[in-house]
Parts: C-alpha cells; sequence; structure tokens
C-alpha cells in the first residue's frame, strides 16, 4: 500500500525482530530498555532477516515519482535489488521526516530528490558498510578483502557468500560509519538507467489511493457553501430548507463558510444549494482586474526599489544608441489540480486522525494540533496520493475545513471536498505582474544597458516569509539573476497587493520572469539583427550551464534548417531550481490567428538524470502545464468575484493540441538540481518568439489572443 502509517513503535517492533535500521546523519541511538542489538530507532532504512529492505518516503507522491527514485538511490548505494525495495509513506513527525535542507516536513520547489539525495546515499552507504564489516567479523578476515553484489556479502579470494538477512543481527551492533565512502558513478545499476514507475500499475488498475479514495467505516461527507467574494465571511445563514433534505445530517458553520455535512456528497450539494446566507463580502468587494492593471501602469512609471544594479543603466540608456522598450504582462493564475482540494479528518477527545493529499504533512500536523488543542504527537497524518500539487497543496485551507468539521461531528469521520467550481474561485493564484523593459544596443547590436521595472504583489511578502519592505525574492525569480553578461544592469520592483490570495504556482516567480526576460532578448536580437540564438550565445560567456544547453537544444532541433512553409522557430533558455533548461518551439499561425506548436525540443541540465525516463516525464508534464497557460490561462476578478469557474472558461490543453515532444538530457555531472519545475518556463517565450518569426507580431501578454493575430 502506498500510504502506510509509520511510527515510531513501528520501527522498534521491526528492529526487534531482526531488523537492522539506519539514517543519516548516521548514528545509533540507543535506550537502556532495548532489546539488545537492537539498532533503533531510526527513520529511513531498515532490513530485515529476509532480506527484504523498508525505506520510508518522506516525500508526498504528486506525479513527480518520488516512490520510485528514492528506492533507485537507496538500492544503488545499498547494492540490493530494487524488487527488494518496499517503500512506506512517512508520517507527519517534522522531528524524524524533516527535509534536511528546509527542516520542514512541507514539499515544493522540485526539492524531492535535489534535497534529499546526500541523505539517502549516506544512509544506504553506511548500512552497506556494516553489512560488510559484518561479514568480516564472521569470517575472520579484513574488510577490505570482503565486497558486495546485489544482496549478498562476498569474500572473493575464498568464495565464501553470506545474504544480508543473515547478518542483520551481527551488523545491529557494530557502530554507524558516519562517513561511508559512496559509490562512483560507473558502479551505478539503477542510477541513470530508465526505470518503469512503481506506481503506474496500480493507478492504472485503480487500486491508488487518492484523497478524493478515501472511505472509512461511518464516514460523511461534507462540502461548504463559500463567499462568491474572495475573503468575505458569512454573518448569518438560515438553514432550515437544507436540514430538510434527506440525508443531511448537520449544517455548521466554519471559517470558510457554512458546511452542510450529508451522507453523500450530492446531498451535500443539494443541501448547499438551499442555504440561505447573508454574506459580509469584506475588503475586496471593491477590487476589479482592470483597477488592478490601471495602479499597476500607474505604478510603473516611477522607479522602484533596486534588486539589482551593475553598472549605470538609466546613465547608459540615456548615452546614445538605439533604445528599445517594451511592456509586458502576465495575469493571475489557478493551479487547477486535476483532483480538487480534499481532505479527511477524525477529531476524538483524544487524538485527531487526518487523510489529505497534501504536500506539507508538517503543516498539516500543526494545523490539527492548532484547531483541536492537542499536541502534535496526538495528530496524525497520513499523506495519500496527490492528484496534482503544483504549489497548491502546500497550503492548509482544505485541511482547516476538515479538521473544522470534524470537530462538530462527535468522532464521526467526515471528508470534506471541494467542487470544481470552489477550486478555481477560491485558490491561491499566482501573480499577475506589469513589466517595463527598456535597453539600449550599440552600433554592434550588443547591448550595453538594461532596466527592468516590475510591479507586481510580493507573494512571499503576503506570505509572511519575506519582510514588508524588502525585496520579495519570488516576483524577481530568473530576472535578478538573469544569465546575459551587460554591462549596466538595473531590475526595479515595487510591490502592490490588493489582497488576492497568492500561492506558489508550478515553477513560481520563473514561470513568468523567464517568459518576459526571453522574450525581450528576442526583440533585442531582431533589433540587433541578429540570430537569437547566436545573439544569446554571444552574452552567455560567464554562464557555460546556460550556454551548453541552448547550443544542444538548437542542434537537436537543426536550429536554422528549412521548416515546411508557415512555419517559424523561437527559442528561449532559463535557469530555475538548480537546472537549467532550454526549448525551441515549431510554430506555425492559421489566417484567423489560431496558433498551432508542431513540435518542442527541450533540453534540461539537471546535473545528474536519476531515472531519465522520469526526467522526460516531468519535462513532457511541465510542456503541458505551460502551454495550457499560454493558449487559455487568465483569472480576472470583478468586485472581488473571480469570474471564471469551470473549464469551460478556465480551459485545460487537449490532446489534439498537444504538440511532438523531444527531450534531450545534458548530465553535466554538477550537483542534482530540480526537475518538477524547470519544464515550464521555456515554453511560452519560446513559442511566443516563434509566433514573432513567423508573423512579425510580438507577444507581450497572456494567455494569447488570436484576435491580434489574424492576418487582414
Amino acid at each position: 500500500m502506498l500510504a502506510t502509517e509509520l511510527t515510531r513503535r513501528t520501527l522498534l517492533k521491526g528492529a526487534a525482530a531482526g531488523a537492522l535500521v539506519i539514517g543519516f546523519p548516521v548514528v545509533i541511538r540507543r535506550a537502556g530498555a532495548q532489546t539488545p542489538g537492537v539498532f533503533a530507532p531510526n527513520q529511513w532504512l531498515s532490513i530485515d532477516r529476509d532480506g527484504v529492505v523498508t525505506i520510508v518516503n518522506s516525500v508526498p507522491e504528486m506525479g513527480q515519482g518520488s516512490l520510485t527514485t528514492t528506492p533507485m538511490i537507496i538500492a544503488d548505494e545499498l547494492d540490493t535489488s530494487l524488487d527488494k525495495v518496499k517503500v512506506q509513506q512517512a508520517p507527519a513527525n517534522p522531528a524524524l521526516y524533516a527535509n534536511p535542507v528546509t527542516k520542514s516536513q512541507s514539499y515544493g520547489g522540485s526539492r524531492g530528490v535535489r534535497d534529499h539525495i546526500d541523505m539517502w546515499r549516506k544512509s544506504a552507504a553506511a548500512a552497506r558498510e556494516m553489512l560488510k564489516q559484518a561479514a568480516a567479523n564472521e569470517w575472520g578476515v579484513p574488510v577490505e578483502s570482503v565486497e558486495t553484489e546485489p544482496d549478498t556479502v562476498i569474500h572473493r579470494p575464498s568464495g565464501r557468500r553470506m545474504p544480508y538477512g543473515q547478518l542483520v543481527d551481527k551488523a545491529q551492533a557494530l557502530p554507524v560509519p558516519q562517513n561511508p565512502k559512496l559509490k562512483t558513478p560507473d558502479q551505478f545499476r539503477y542510477i541513470g538507467k530508465m526505470v518503469k514507475r512503481r506506481d503506474t500499475p496500480e493507478k492504472v488498475t485503480g487500486k491508488a489511493i487518492y484523497g478524493m479514495d478515501v472511505q472509512l467505516p461511518g464516514m460523511l461527507v461534507a462540502s461548504i457553501e463559500r463567499c462568491p467574494v474572495i475573503g468575505g465571511k458569512a454573518r448569518s445563514f438560515d438553514a432550515t430548507a437544507t436540514k430538510q433534505i434527506k440525508g443531511v445530517k448537520d449544517v455548521v458553520q466554519v471559517s470558510n463558510g457554512v458546511a452542510v455535512v450529508a451522507d453523500t456528497f450530492w446531498t451535500a450539494l443539494k443541501g448547499r444549494r438551499a442555504l440561505k446566507i447573508e454574506w459580509d463580502e469584506g475588503a475586496l468587494a471593491q477590487v476589479s482586474s482592470p483597477m488592478i492593471k490601471a495602479e499597476y501602469e500607474r505604478l510603473s512609471k516611477q522607479p522602484g526599489q533596486v534588486a539589482r544594479n551593475d553598472g549605470d543603466a538609466p546613465g547608459a540608456l540615456g548615452a546614445g544608441g538605439r533604445v528599445v522598450e517594451a511592456v509586458y504582462e502576465v495575469p493571475f493564475l489557478e493551479h487547477a489540480c486535476m483532483e480538487p482540494m480534499n481532505a479527511t479528518a477524525q477529531v476524538t477527545p483524544e487524538q485527531c486522525t487526518i487523510w489529505a493529499p497534501t504536500q506539507s504533512p508538517g503543516g498539516a500536523q500543526a494545523t490539527g494540533a492548532r484547531l483541536t488543542g492537542l499536541p502534535p504527537a496526538k495528530v496524525l497524518v497520513h499523506t495519500t496520493l496527490l492528484g496534482g500539487g503544483f504549489g497548491r497543496r502546500g497550503n492548509q485551507d482544505f485541511v482547516v475545513d476538515a479538521v473544522e468539521v470534524a470537530k462538530t461531528t462527535k468522532g464521526v469521520p467526515v471528508k470534506v471536498m471541494w467542487t470544481r467550481e470552489d477550486d478555481i474561485t477560491h485558490g491561491f493564484y499566482r501573480p499577475a505582474t506589469y513589466n517595463v523593459f527598456r535597453a539600449a544596443l550599440d552600433a554592434n547590436g550588443t547591448p550595453t544597458a538594461w532596466l527592468t521595472r516590475v510591479v507586481a504583489p510580493g507573494l512571499r511578502i503576503q506570505r509572511g516569509m519575506t519582510k514588508a519592505g524588502e525585496i520579495d525574492e519570488a516576483a524577481v525569480e530568473a530576472l535578478r539573476n538573469m544569465p546575459y553578461d551587460i554591462p549596466n544592469l538595473r531590475i526595479e520592483f515595487t510591490n502592490k497587493d490588493y489582497g488576492i490570495p497568492l500561492g506558489f504556482w508550478r515553477s513560481v516567480g520563473a514561470s513568468q520572469n523567464g517568459f518576459i526576460v526571453e522574450g525581450f532578448v528576442d526583440e533585442l536580437a531582431h533589433a540587433a539583427k541578429k540570430d537569437p540564438v547566436e545573439f544569446r550565445r554571444a552574452l552567455l560567456g560567464k554562464s557555460p550551464r546556460h550556454k551548453a544547453i541552448l547550443e544542444l537544444v538548437a542542434q537537436k532541433a537543426n536550429w536554422g534548417a528549412p521548416l515546411p512553409a508557415g512555419q517559424a522557430r523561437g527559442c528561449a533558455v532559463v535557469h530555475s531550481y538548480e537546472s537549467y533548461a532550454a526549448t525551441v518551439a515549431e510554430v506555425s499561425v492559421a489566417a484567423d490567428g489560431a496558433v498551432r506548436v508542431h513540435r518542442l525540443v527541450c533540453g534540461i541540465d539537471a546535473g545528474l538524470a536519476i531515472n531519465p525516463d522520469q526526467v522526460k516525464a516531468q519535462m513532457e508534464g511541465g510542456a503541458v502545464y505551460a502551454l495550457t497557460a499560454l493558449h487559455y490561462g487568465l483569472i480576472t476578478v470583478d468586485k472581488g468575484r473571480v469570474q471564471q469557474s469551470n473549464f469551460h472558461d478556465y480551459k485545460m490543453l487537449r490532446i489534439n493540441e498537444m504538440p511532438v515532444v523531444e527531450v534531450h538530457i545534458l548530465d553535466s555531472g554538477a550537483k542534482v538540481g530540480g526537475l518538477g519545475e524547470p519544464g515550464v518556463p521555456t515554453v511560452a517565450p519560446a513559442v511566443c518568439n516563434a509566433i514573432y518569426a513567423a508573423t512579425g507580431k510580438r507577444i507581450r501578454s497572456l494567455p494569447i489572443d488570436p484576435s491580434q493575430l489574424k492576418r487582414a
């Protein structure tokens, strides 16, 4: 089962039965009352007397492949057969299972592999060394004379062999090496090889358990009527008609609205429709999209806070040469996970139990403790599979819903389910931004100055992660650290927040700033009458990994070679989440302005590709997400009300719109980078740059408006 509760007690029982358990930092922790020979408790890796390896995966599985890549890494360093490795999902316990880099049990930012790989490798390598030492002691030979092959320690000179399972008890008593020797890449059996995903069979057969699939004895289902205005609250309500509906059990007010508790989801929805609610619409009732844009535009005419300042960009812009100017805009966007938000909770005086498709098990535990008054140790969190995360499921609102409703059901478990309309109208949106560019080119077409002024709500500031008055890191991500070698470079930021709830959207600031930077660089290339790839290459002398991945993709796409009539190419290259990605798009535009993306040639340098098949899948998934936003993504607000509500007006990319996607991997040998998000930022600019090459019309605002591309 993919979502199994693993407790400290479970680990101790396994150890008492003859399990070798180690982790990283690799230390033995003993207690006087423990059974002699028990090497426990520890949280990441155990081996039983049958040689079965059980690992605890702390990274929620949201499609990125953690249930496959984690076993691959550990199996390689431990030198065990991959089919002997079992995976259990970690419970919420930040003291044991926190991300070793962020120190929180919350996952986003493509951190699954890149933050854990060193820990996993050292844990497994230490176990392998202990097994070798145990065998050497048993045989009375130097440990240097023994080695391992899958699941077995061998003594080459004598030919003696001993399976891991027979060594567990003796290995338990050994000290844990703190700096075990790691394998070299030439010794890998799995890392770098194509390995089929372990969770695919259960997903195909329907056995996989997502949050929506949770079923418990006697469970009730609730649905919450929310104020149509973002942030509004219920002032009063009349549930008389609702309570007369057969199957409705209760109606209760909670933080996010009025919950109807019923025997089925459809009964709860019917009860919602019968409610009469008077709303306090709150401060956002006066906020609309035209107001936001007008204020952004006004503020863009004033200097902002300086996020980066190399040389003297204002002075160089006024010193002569050709000046190129542009304004780029991106809209609010919703995550639109295929599985709408949901969570299940059961609250008793002694314990709170939560079942949730969450990116933040530690956050869910803290939420349960805060709302119930129970200590965190009394809040159990079962992390199910996630039907899409993209940053949305790092929020706690759907967990709050479940726990608050469960507090009213007298110990009966209750599942709170959102509708698609709830999801889209009450999300946490990617910020809308307004971006002014000015750059100067010398007589040779080389940029001498660049100034960008960003006006946007600060995502991290709104969420309390960055102090008010400081530069919001997300707002200038992939902009402040742009790689192009320009002597006079200035980036400014103005924070303007109307209170629209903001959230981390797949690739966050890089998703919007990759588009605006690479679009404007392309404008400079065409203004200089230079090939867009060569123009970029000339400015990437100080960024060899940017340059290498761009060159790889250009070569694989046959950049410069003839295309069928009506088609054109565009390119883009962006660094995000410690990975470097580039895309070449092949595009045509019909007479009615309809854009057709025929082919995307994508490349990524993530340092080391653990599972190339999964790397390709993530790049392909990123392309789908980016193309959906490019063609359709738009959230607008009128009097505090989100105007889009379902897939009829917040459209998703269809199968027949999907281009051919080729993915090329560059293993640079550098530190492992992220995968889930770097595939997004380069797609929109590559497509829009290809549109310009095909039509001479520049796209500076998303989503694409086909009416602007119509031919007369």
